[in-house]
């Protein structure tokens, strides 16, 4: 599950740097997939809508056993 919740950051990650941001995945239990943002998305206030939106949005449509996804 790892390697497919890379993957899936991995089309995520150059629309984050375009912005200056970033997105670490930090671990998985339980379906809960734990990331970081980093650099501009770390203190931006849309952080939680591209969480929400892009990110859980695409590790789902990719990795469908997973339940949520989560900043930390």
């Amino acid at each position: 599950m790892k390697d497919r919740v890379e993957l899936a950051l991995s089309r995520i990650r150059p629309n984050l740097q375009a912005d200056g941001g970033d997105v670490e995945l930090v671990g998985i239990s339980d379906g809960v997939v734990k990331v970081k943002l980093t650099g501009a998305c770390g203190g931006c206030p849309m952080a939680r809508v591209t969480l929400k939106n892009a990110i859980e949005r695409t590790i789902r449509a990719e990795v469908p056993e997973v339940k949520r996804v989560e900043a930390v």
